[in-house]
């Protein structure tokens, strides 16, 4: 039986240092590190990550703003919004809670972001960093999952690592870090070819595909290290990873479960990047 890597326990213990940091900063400084969130529209799965964030904020001693605006907003709007944002010097880390209705240019509105205080590290600039491997912030779910690695002693240095999804959020920038770490890395995603023969290669296997129960446990190595990144509903409506858990966690050496994995480090992980970005500007 593979062993829990306990997202909360790591998250808790990452965030009881995040505030006894941000106090320390406050003390030194006189500045209390700021995040402002701009939700735009009702998506039920962004309004409750929104008020995660904002309660995580108020517990680790940051300043936050939550800005709310209607599903009808311009993107005339918007941009006006970040624009007022970006100048309050109470405010050194901005996010603006993804996907945005359809009408509005996601890409428009993250390059609106000033590279200095986009904490999900998604501009341009901040990718481009990520890639020489020269970065100020780290996109908070990939960085999450080093982490947890890092925490339970699983070193990457030349690992088996395949990514499971290319995506600008989690995949890419996952294998990039995976790089980083000296793991020799494979990325996989929905045209690659026998799959489950690439999957079963893995000593490291990081899945974020957004498929319910995707990864069976015939592709998977035995004694592997299965990270699962997914959050979805199954049938009965309860939540579940791309990974099948049961049947995964007899085979892996180590697993994390969904909920309590991956995704209470992404928000942990943003709080680092929001400190990080008040010690750049108090530097300035």
């Amino acid at each position: 039986m593979a062993h829990i890597i306990d997202g909360k326990k790591i998250a808790a213990e990452a965030r009881a240092d995040i505030a006894r940091r941000v106090g320390e900063f406050e003390e030194k400084t006189g500045i209390k590190p700021g995040l402002a969130v701009v939700i735009v529209g009702e998506d039920p799965a962004s309004q409750v990550y929104v008020r995660n964030k904002e309660k995580a904020c108020i517990e680790a001693g940051f300043y936050s703003e939550v800005h709310r605006m209607s599903a009808e907003t311009t993107m005339d709007e918007l941009l006006s919004k970040l624009d007022e944002i970006k100048n309050n010097d109470k405010i050194h880390g901005i996010l603006v809670q993804l996907p945005l209705p359809k009408h509005l240019d996601e890409k428009a509105v993250i390059e609106a972001i000033p590279p200095e205080k986009d904490v999900d590290a998604f501009h341009a600039v901040n990718t481009g960093k990520i890639m020489i491997g020269d970065y100020s912030f780290l996109p908070c779910t990939p960085a999450g999952v080093m982490k947890m690695l890092e925490y339970e002693n699983i070193d990457v240095t030349g690992k088996e690592c395949v990514v499971v999804g290319r995506s600008n959020i989690v995949g890419k920038p996952m294998a990039m870090l995976l790089l980083h770490a000296n793991g020799t890395v494979t990325i996989c995603h929905s045209r690659t070819k026998d799959l489950a023969e690439v999957t079963r290669r893995a000593d490291i296997l990081v899945v974020a595909i957004g498929k319910a129960n995707f990864i069976t446990a015939d592709m998977v190595k035995e004694c592997a290290v299965v990270i699962d990144v997914g959050m979805n509903r199954n049938a009965e409506g309860k939540l579940c990873g791309d990974v099948d858990f049961a049947a995964v966690s007899e085979k892996a050496s180590a697993i994390t479960p969904v909920p309590g994995g991956v995704g209470v480090m992404t928000i942990t992980m943003l709080l680092e990047n929001a400190l990080r970005a008040a010690e750049m500007a108090a530097k300035k």
